[in-house]
């Protein structure tokens, strides 16, 4: 893989990071750091992605936590592992439940949107299988940063602040004051660099690496979940904790330019990624403007399909594989033309979240992602024991008939997606792009800024990137040319130009070269960091 600086002449030059012995690349540096600590303390990639992991929902709480989803991609052992750790609906959740509670449509907040919390399986599950290192040990970092505390960096203040002013709108009602008391708890969100700890979060911490998570989904604090639950009109019952295992999947692939990109299969919307990609793969490569046409296009068609099909692969209409066939991806290849299109799903025939990557001296690498979907999640944290629930649920659809209905027991379509990049068959690493659905976007754009126009790696995440909303509106950076802008105009978008970084999502990879040598870059939207050694 050759990159060439210069190839995309309106990226900042920032440097690649290059190391031998291991890596860890997020954006937070506490929690990069804590992987390090770990690394130089015997474990491998694994340990180092759990130990990052289980310190992101201490110091990046704005985008993840200890209620929450993950997904990972782990290659040992010459090959790849796929788990998906998302959880389902609580039998007690039904539609006529929510229409109860006064909704016509899946909410925000409360304790309708909540699913049952995949990610301390997670870490239980990566560690049991590949781990070096105790649970304990690595996650002890995390619980000393949540013990002790820790200044809270620019980029998660800033949206601690924003999340803090909107609860303080929208969130009525006794059950949600626990999250005031610890996220808020001098009447205003942690300034940067004020200190902040959460000695309930150290403790449930300690009893999810002691126990192995057993605690959270069969002990002790699944008691207090469900009590908290039973207390403040939910339905989240100890019956579906106790139930709930992550699974291990078969990830999917395509070819792209002359490499293998890997994607989680559904619930995930990974499925979206891999489509655009190889309906651009028969695309030359044209002008700025024609690629970055091509690609909202590519991307549209994909996320059309998605939203009319993707779910819980149980309900699913058609397997994905189907979406990935040759015959089907031409058929929606010939609807780019030169001109912005309106998506309509085709008919396939039968035939606030946190990232991190993570590499070791041994072979392991890690692709993995968490998050409580919308920042905080849904407002409901559990007392005495720092739990912030996510409200994935609020992905599920109310209508009939649709695959992703909501159901009892059922797998909300999900967002967040690791990647992974491989050629003839060995490792090159991991990526990707945090940002609810920006995040195939931004794995398309990622991956044709290097495999395309040989930028590296950190050149293809400093530069400009859009954002698809739907039909032909498309936000875009500040930083994209005013050429480029007038250009895809011109060709039928309607354009929004922004100064926020937020929509854009933040990126993350960690890259093996033939030599062995890691290249690592990290998001300049956050405070990202690369550790290593």
């Amino acid at each position: 893989m050759k990159w060439d600086a210069n190839a995309y002449p309106y990226a900042s030059r920032r440097t690649v990071v290059y190391a031998s012995r291991g890596m860890v690349a997020t954006a937070q540096p506490l929690a990069a750091q804590a992987g390090l600590e770990i690394l130089q303390a015997g474990g491998n990639a694994i340990d180092a992605a759990i130990a990052t992991a289980a310190c992101l929902t201490v110091v990046e709480p704005t985008s993840n936590g200890l209620g929450g989803d993950a997904f990972a991609m782990v290659w040992s052992g010459g090959k790849l592992s796929g788990l998906n750790a998302s959880g389902p609906a609580p039998e007690g959740l039904t539609r006529d439940w929510v229409r109860r509670q006064g909704h016509e449509v899946m909410p925000s907040y409360g304790w309708a949107p909540v699913t049952v919390p995949g990610i301390p399986s997670a870490w239980a599950a990566l560690s049991g299988r590949f781990g070096k290192l105790p649970l304990p040990a690595v996650i002890e970092p995390a619980i000393r940063l949540a013990r002790e505390g820790f200044p809270v960096s620019p980029t998660v203040s800033y949206f601690w602040g924003r999340a803090a002013s909107k609860f303080r709108e929208v969130l009525r009602g006794p059950e949600f004051a626990e999250w005031f008391r610890v996220f808020a708890p001098h009447g205003h969100a942690p300034a940067p660099g004020e200190m902040w700890a959460s000695p309930d979060h150290a403790q449930t911490l300690r009893d999810i690496a002691d126990t192995g998570a057993e605690s959270y989904y069969r002990g002790r604090l699944a008691e207090q979940i469900v009590q908290f639950s039973q207390k403040t009109g939910g339905v989240l019952a100890l019956s579906d904790l106790a139930a709930f295992r992550p699974e291990w999947v078969q990830p999917l692939s395509v070819g792209f330019r002359g490499y293998d990109v890997w994607e989680l299969p559904p619930n995930g919307q990974g499925l979206v990624a891999l489509m655009a990609l190889k309906m651009l793969e028969d695309m030359a490569p044209g002008s700025d403007e024609e690629r970055i046409h091509q690609q909202i296009e590519a991307i549209k068609l994909a996320f059309a399909d998605a939203q009319r099909y993707l779910a819980d692969p149980r309900f699913m209409p058609h397997p994905a594989q189907e979406f990935l066939s040759a015959a089907y991806l031409r058929e929606r290849r010939a609807l780019i033309g030169a001109s912005a299109l309106e998506p309509v799903a085709g008919a396939p025939q039968p035939g606030g979240t946190v990232y991190l990557a993570a590499a070791d001296d041994e072979g392991n690498m890690v692709s993995y992602i968490q998050s409580n979907y919308a920042g905080f999640g849904c407002g409901l944290v559990v007392p005495g024991t720092g739990i912030a629930l996510q409200n994935r649920g609020q992905l599920f659809s109310l209508q009939e008939g649709h695959p992703n209905m909501l159901e009892p027991g059922k797998k909300p379509y999900h967002t967040i997606i690791p990647g992974f990049l491989t050629r003839q068959g060995e490792p090159v690493g991991p990526f990707g792009v945090m940002g609810g659905f920006m995040q195939p976007q931004g794995h398309v754009q990622v991956l044709s800024r290097v495999l395309e126009e040989s930028m590296n790696p950190q050149a293809a995440l400093d530069a400009p990137r859009f954002y698809w909303k739907q039909g032909s509106e498309v936000v875009v950076e500040r930083t994209m040319p005013q050429s480029l802008v007038d250009a895809l105009r011109k060709r039928g978008h309607v354009v929004e130009v922004t100064d926020e970084t937020g929509p854009f999502g933040r990126g993350e990879i960690v890259w093996r070269r033939p030599d062995g040598v890691l290249a690592g870059a990290t998001e300049p939207r956050a405070d990202g960091s690369i550790a290593c050694w």
